[in-house]
């Protein structure tokens, strides 16, 4: 082989190394933004490109967040229980955020409010462990026979969130339950116009999480990561 022949291919070699050196660092410096939920999240009847998710990548773009890796591991009909269920499969690609959006169809299906509490519990304890940060968006119950039940299910998210300390959204259908304009004919999910005023609404706390996880990366490594 001629001089001129090794002198390429030891280029091609380097320039193709270096190629996979920064795709794999890119790769690191990705933050997993992990929605975790049913079909309010799952972009139930929606093109891809007009569910919570992709609306969320938008938004969280727009402020800077190109960055953020969004994961959807939500699946129409899931309960609480369920999620507990499938922790390992949804966190198998592992976490930066976690957006944990669940309880509708416990509320649904009147199931125990201190049952939801406890397995939202168990969600947000497991993403704490794999160091993740945690959003809890909450459900609000339908008006029931049983005026006590409201009370109760309505307690569980805040409750959740005071004490074990993580960010709140309240409802995560505030503004789009009730409105024609941002629901589906079935009024019960979002459409595209309410998924994306959802993911206006929530980028603005996914991004100070984003920028919390920044800080502890720089702490821990010397660099944000960004």
């Amino acid at each position: 082989m001629s001089g001129v022949m090794r002198f390429i291919l030891a280029f091609l070699t380097l320039t193709l190394g270096f190629g996979a050196t920064f795709e794999a660092a890119q790769a690191r410096h990705l933050k997993r933004v992990l929605i975790f939920g049913d079909s309010l999240t799952s972009g139930f009847n929606l093109p891809e490109e007009a569910s919570f998710p992709e609306a969320l990548r938008r938004r969280l773009a727009q402020r800077g967040r190109g960055d953020a890796l969004i994961m959807n591991s939500s699946r129409a009909g899931d309960t609480t229980d369920v999620g507990v269920d499938r922790i390992p499969l949804a966190f198998s690609g592992g976490a930066d955020v976690v957006i944990v959006e669940l309880g509708g169809n416990d509320m649904l299906g009147d199931a125990d409010p201190g049952a939801v509490y406890r397995n939202l519990q168990t969600i947000v304890h497991h993403s704490k462990r794999v160091g993740a940060r945690v959003i809890l968006t909450g459900m609000v119950s339908l008006p029931k026979r049983d005026p006590s039940y409201k009370r109760r299910f309505d307690a569980v998210y805040p409750t959740l969130a005071a004490r074990e300390g993580v960010a709140y959204y309240p409802f995560f259908l505030d503004g789009v339950f009730g409105n024609p304009g941002r629901m589906l004919s079935d009024g019960e999910h979002p459409n595209a116009a309410g998924s994306d005023y959802i993911a206006a609404r929530m980028a603005p706390m996914v991004a100070r999480e984003l920028d919390a996880v920044d800080r502890r990366d720089h702490g821990r490594y010397g660099y944000a990561g960004r």
